[in-house]
């Protein structure tokens, strides 16, 4: 049987990704063919973590830019997140699937909270373990929580799901002449502003040799071609 790439992994989701068509809220069939995937690759013997945003519920950023304070904005944006784990952890459990959402702010009635040696004990038990709640800290995206717990478990990838196949020199959907890009160089990332993810996040990874994986999350199967080493998407790495 073929071996996996990759051993460790974490998934980053966009809250927008749960969505679908409609743009907000979630989607229950995009959410559990998102739990299929992840199915397939765990069955591969891969140990799989999930950042999920929360911006088909709450965006923190939108709150504050209408005056909202920003802090009060993105605590708000991190119970989005809550959610979307709590629905995504229902839709993987529907499949079978032993999970766990730990949470950077406590709230023992729904979430563990985070305690790094048990997350890393989660994932050698083969179970799913979604991060909810970013960082816990405000200023700080979901970008961000995904690169820091990758540091944190020594996870050997980050796969940064989107509904475009790859990053782009512009926007492909209004440019048709956009330039895919097969490989990046973290630097590139930050020095051209191509909306991997954010500059902290990147930085974070450059300066802990985590490569990112950009890729097409619409396509089924998708996740487990990235996992399994073919060539799609866009790779970011030294």
């Amino acid at each position: 049987m073929e071996k996996p790439k990759y051993k460790r992994i974490v998934l980053k989701l966009s809250g927008e990704a749960l969505a679908g068509e409609g743009g907000s809220g979630i989607d229950p069939e995009i959410i559990s063919s998102i739990a299929r995937q992840v199915v397939d690759v765990v069955e591969k013997g891969v140990e799989l973590a999930i950042v999920v945003g929360g911006g088909n519920i709450w965006r923190g950023v939108a709150g504050s830019a209408k005056g909202m304070d920003r802090a009060a904005a993105d605590y708000m944006g991190m119970l989005a997140t809550v959610i979307n784990s709590l629905a995504l952890q229902d839709a993987l459990e529907q499949e079978g699937m032993g999970t766990r959402v730990m949470s950077a702010i406590e709230m023992k009635e729904v979430a563990e909270p985070y305690i790094r040696r048990r997350a890393i004990r989660h994932l050698e038990k083969g179970r799913v373990t979604i991060f909810a709640a970013g960082t816990g800290n405000p200023y700080f995206s979901t970008d961000t929580a995904a690169a820091l717990r990758s540091a944190e478990i020594e996870a050997e990838v980050i796969l940064m799901a989107k509904k475009v196949d790859g990053v782009y020199d512009s926007d492909p959907l209004k440019n048709p002449l956009a330039k895919k890009f097969d490989s990046l160089d973290y630097i590139d990332v930050l020095n051209k502003g191509l909306g991997v993810m954010d500059s902290t996040a990147a930085s974070l990874c450059m300066d802990n040799g985590i490569p990112i994986i950009v890729f097409d999350l619409t396509t089924p199967g998708n996740i487990l071609k990235v996992v399994m080493g073919d060539n799609i998407g866009t790779y970011v790495g030294r």
